[in-house]
């Protein structure tokens, strides 16, 4: 670590690594959405054998094998977590695994076979999993007491950049793999994994490179303080892999929905599909208007802690799905709703996730001890993959069942239902959560009743 800071500067602004670690997030996950959204495609279309010859796979076996890999990514946080605070540090884990992911890429992008989409899912599962906890407890390292209170707008910025590389990636990389085949469409994420790469290089001198913490990591994790704050945090990631739950049914069971419903805007049909690419483009028009618009109104009228924001969001997607079972309804009375109902829908589907996620991304920070920041981060990532388990469970049971269990507007209820216990209990929870703000500067700050 010899030449590189370990402490944030005193300073009262943006701290000098941002752009870096902010440029970084948008080419990484250009990367990482633009393979995944044409992944079932190559699996059913164009998939080859050993001889070269075409040897797709049917639809069931390729959905295996995508939530078995979207599983594997939110399950190996942990492994980045404990490379990143146990031995190697945050930066040096990033950039090992960095080159993993990139590796993957390739793999994907030059064979065409079994072989090489198990390689190259094995390593972008490893590599994108393993660096997500490391570069949102990278960014928060960067911060001291001094500019604090910029934090919220950088993991805003942050999470604005995760949508934007994915809503571009998601437009262009099914075009390409259309009008020029699957080499190309894996090819161009695989090269923005490399330009994320140089970018987050680039930035290594203008970065607070925390170092690992070794021994004491396991001391601080298996000690009192580091069972207290899991346990308190566990109860929070429960309610929040709720909302999960309910926010990836947008690539499924809203899918579907759409399919029964009056699709034609302004004289043009949108496929199914095509409106999921509604939600990050969302996104980066909500972060803003939230950020310098509705929490400061309601910071007026009513104290946004952190805890606050989340059960404020969970209520959001109580309405969001509450649509959505409306529009259920009338598809099972034999109408043909407009597509504008889902559009709503997706409207306040985001607005939740704004207030749920990223300020979970804060959050986990802020509350995580020092020698834990990578690996409470991991932990909350395991929420989603833990709401997106349940949500596979209900499926197989309405599936082995007798086909009337949860059917039709009866599904959409029971989320709406099981979402407004956990707003419920996140609001409960924002009562009594004694809540320490905790950064690298060796300054904590002082508790606050949430």
């Amino acid at each position: 670590m010899s030449g590189y800071r370990q402490v944030p500067a005193p300073s009262s602004r943006l701290p000098t690594g941002i752009p870096y670690i902010i440029a970084n997030e948008a080419a990484e996950r250009f990367s990482f959405y633009g393979m995944r959204a044409i992944l079932v495609v190559f699996m059913t279309q164009y998939l080859l054998d050993a001889q070269g010859s075409a040897a797709p796979m049917n639809e069931a076996e390729a959905r295996g094998w995508y939530h078995l890999f979207i599983s594997a990514v939110y399950f190996m946080p942990l492994l980045g977590a404990l490379l990143a605070d146990g031995l190697l540090g945050k930066y040096r884990t990033i950039i090992l695994l960095s080159l993993v992911y990139s590796v993957g890429h390739l793999a994907l992008a030059v064979d065409h076979t079994r072989l090489g989409l198990a390689l190259g899912l094995g390593l972008i599962a490893v590599g994108s999993g393993g660096i997500k906890p490391c570069v949102s407890a990278h960014l928060g390292d960067q911060f001291g007491a001094g500019n604090r209170h910029l934090l919220p707008q950088a993991f805003g910025w942050f999470y604005f950049a995760v949508n934007l590389g994915a809503f571009v990636s998601m437009l262009l990389t099914p075009w390409l793999m259309r009008a020029h085949g699957a080499a190309v469409a894996f090819a161009l994420p695989g090269l923005l994994m490399g330009v994320a790469t140089l970018i987050f290089y680039a930035g290594r001198y203008r970065f607070v490179h925390v170092p690992p913490a070794g021994g004491r990591f396991l001391r601080q994790l298996c000690g009192a303080e580091g069972l207290r704050v899991l346990s308190r945090l566990g109860a929070v990631y429960l309610c929040v892999a709720v909302f999960w739950s309910l926010f990836d049914q947008t690539g499924s069971a809203w899918v579907l929905q759409a399919r029964h419903m009056d699709r034609s805007v302004f004289g043009l049909e949108i496929l199914p599909a095509q409106l999921q690419a509604l939600n990050p483009l969302l996104v980066m028009l909500l972060i803003p208007l939230f950020a310098y618009g509705i929490y400061p109104a309601l910071e007026r009228v009513w104290r946004l802690t952190e805890l606050r924001k989340i059960a404020l969001g969970m209520f959001v997607a109580v309405a969001a799905f509450a649509v959505s079972s409306g529009i259920q309804l009338q598809i099972d009375r034999g109408f043909s709703p407009s597509i504008g109902w889902q559009m709503l829908a997706y409207l306040l589907l985001t607005a939740a996730e704004v207030m749920v996620s990223v300020t979970c991304l804060e959050f986990s920070y802020t509350q995580a001890p020092r020698a834990m920041k990578s690996f409470v981060m991991a932990f909350f990532m395991l929420s989603i993959a833990a709401g997106n388990l349940f949500t596979s469970a209900v499926n197989f049971i309405i599936e082995g069942g007798d086909g009337q269990r949860l059917a039709g507007v009866d599904y959409y209820l029971f989320f709406t239902g099981l979402m407004f216990l956990a707003a419920v209990l996140c609001s409960l929870l924002a009562r009594w959560y004694r809540a320490q703000t905790c950064l690298q500067d060796g300054v904590p700050a002082a508790l606050a009743r949430e």
